[in-house]
C-alpha cells in the first residue's frame, strides 16, 4: 500500500480544495478580461487587432504557454509545492497592474503576468491533486479543480452585471476581486505538505545515483514512444475542444452578438447560467460517477453534447430558444468534458518523474492553439460572420470528441503504481 492511499480523507480533501484554487483564479482572469476588454478599448482606444493581441497574451492562451513551458519542469525539478507557493505572488503583481492601469501598455503588461502565473500553477495543482488523491476517488479530486474553475467565470459573469453601471471602475474591481482571493489562496496553501509521491521519487532517483536536471523530466518525457502516444492523444482530446473553449472564454460576447443577443447585461446573464450548469454538471456527473462508470461513454455524452450546444447557436433560428439550449447545453458539455478528463488521463497517463512535465508541455501547446487563434478570432468574426467561422469550430469538437471516444484509457479504479506498471513495464524512477 502507498502512503497516498493511506493518506486520511480529510487532510487529502483539504489540500485539493486549497490547490484547486488555482483553477478560479485562472478562469477568473480569462473572464474578467473577456466582460472588460469592450471596457478598455473604448477607454484606451485601441482596435480590434490590439484586441485579439490582448487576448491572445492572457491567461487563455500565450501568456499561460509561457508559463507551462517554465513551470512544468520547474514543478519536477523543485516539486509541487515550490511552484504552488510562488506563482500567485507573480498573479497578484500582474491583477494591480491591470486594476491600475493607465494606459494600453500597463493594461498589457498586467495581463501577460497574470497569464504567466496561471501557465505555471494550473498544471501544478492538476499534478498535486491527483497524485494526493485516493486511487477510488481520483475522478472526485481531479474533477474539485473542474468545479472552481466552472465557479469562478459564474461568479466572473455575475460580478460583470452588478458592476456593469460603473463601466471602467467595475472592471477595475473585478481585477481587484482576483488580487484579494489569490492573496487568500496563497497564506492558505503556505502550511501545505510537499507531494508525498513526488518525494519518494526524488528520494529513490537519489538513491540509485540518477543525475537531476531542471530538463530532466522533459527529456524523459520525450524520449518513451508511450509518452509521444500519450500526449498525442491528450493534445488531441484537450488541444481541440480548448481552441474553441478558449475562444467562447475570452470572446463569447462577440459570438452572442454575431448570434443577434447585443445586450450585455444579457449577454453576461447567459454566461452565468452557462457556468452554474458546468459547475452543477462537474460535481454530479463528473465527481460523482467519473471513478464508477465507462469513463468512454462519460466523455462520449459530454463532448456530443457540446457539439450539438454549437450547432444549434450558430445554424438555428436566432431567438431566445436556441441561446438557452446553448447555454444549457455547453454549460453542462463542459461539465463532463475534455478539460475535467484531460486533468485526469493527464496525471495517470505519464509517470510521477515527468507528470508535471507532461502537464506543463500539453497546457503550453493547448494555450498557443488558442492563442493563434485569438490573434484573428475578432477579425474573422467581423469579417466572415458566425455561420463560415461555426464550420472551423464544430470541426475541432468533432475531432476531439472522436480522438476521446475511440482512445479513451480504461484507468478507473487503478492506482497510480499500477497503471505506471501497466504502461511502461518497470517503475520509471528505475530507467536509466
Amino acid at each position: 500500500m502507498t502512503t497516498t492511499s493511506i493518506r486520511r480523507p480529510l487532510t487529502a480533501w483539504k489540500a485539493t480544495i486549497a490547490v484547486a484554487m488555482s483553477n478560479y483564479i485562472e478562469a477568473g482572469a480569462i473572464i474578467a478580461l473577456a466582460t472588460s476588454l469592450t471596457l478598455w478599448q473604448a477607454e484606451f482606444g485601441f482596435d480590434n487587432a490590439a484586441v485579439g493581441l490582448v487576448a491572445a497574451l492572457s491567461a487563455n492562451a500565450f501568456g499561460a504557454a509561457i508559463g507551462a513551458a517554465i513551470g512544468g519542469p520547474l514543478c519536477d525539478r523543485l516539486g509541487r509545492k515550490f511552484i504552488y507557493t510562488y506563482d500567485l505572488i507573480l498573479f497578484m503583481a500582474g491583477a494591480l497592474v491591470v486594476t491600475f492601469s493607465t494606459n494600453f501598455t500597463m493594461l498589457l503588461i498586467g495581463v501577460i503576468m497574470m497569464g504567466i502565473s496561471v501557465g505555471a500553477g494550473v498544471p501544478a495543482s492538476w499534478t498535486y491533486i491527483a497524485e494526493e488523491a485516493p486511487s477510488e476517488q481520483r475522478a472526485a479530486h481531479v474533477g474539485t479543480a473542474q468545479l472552481a474553475w466552472s465557479i469562478g467565470p459564474a461568479v466572473g459573469f455575475l460580478l460583470a452585471v452588478i458592476v456593469g453601471p460603473l463601466g471602467i471602475v467595475g472592471a477595475r474591481l473585478i481585477f481587484f476581486h482576483l488580487f484579494v482571493i489569490a492573496a487568500i489562496t496563497w497564506w492558505v496553501r503556505r502550511g501545505l505538505p510537499e507531494s508525498r509521491r513526488w518525494k519518494e521519487q526524488r528520494e529513490a532517483e537519489r538513491a540509485s545515483g540518477q543525475k537531476v536536471s531542471l530538463f530532466s523530466g522533459i527529456g524523459g518525457l520525450l524520449s518513451n514512444k508511450k509518452n509521444l502516444g500519450a500526449l498525442a492523444f491528450l493534445l488531441g482530446v484537450y488541444g481541440l475542444w480548448n481552441t474553441v473553449a478558449g475562444q467562447a472564454g475570452i470572446f463569447q460576447p462577440r459570438v452572442y452578438e454575431a448570434a443577434g443577443l447585443e445586450d450585455a447585461t444579457q449577454q453576461n446573464l447567459l454566461q452565468v447560467l452557462v457556468w452554474t450548469l458546468t459547475a452543477a454538471a462537474t460535481y454530479f456527473g463528473f465527481m460523482r460517477y467519473g471513478d464508477r462508470v465507462s469513463r468512454r461513454w462519460l466523455y462520449f455524452g459530454g463532448a456530443l453534447l457540446g457539439v450539438i450546444a454549437w450547432i444549434v447557436l450558430i445554424y438555428a433560428p436566432p431567438g431566445m430558444f436556441s441561446l438557452l439550449f446553448f447555454a444549457t447545453a455547453w454549460g453542462i458539455s463542459a461539465g463532463v468534458g475534455a478539460q475535467a478528463f484531460y486533468g485526469l488521463w493527464t496525471a495517470e497517463l505519464f509517470a510521477t518523474r515527468y507528470r508535471a512535465s507532461a502537464q506543463g508541455m500539453l497546457f503550453m501547446l493547448a494555450r498557443v492553439m488558442v492563442g493563434l487563434l485569438s490573434l484573428v478570432f475578432p477579425v474573422l468574426l467581423e469579417s466572415m460572420g458566425l455561420g463560415k467561422l461555426g464550420l472551423l469550430i464544430i470541426g475541432l469538437l468533432v475531432a476531439a470528441l472522436l480522438i476521446g471516444t475511440i482512445w479513451a484509457p480504461k484507468t478507473e479504479g487503478k492506482s497510480l503504481d499500477e497503471i505506471e506498471r501497466e504502461r511502461y513495464g518497470e517503475p520509471v524512477a528505475s530507467a536509466r
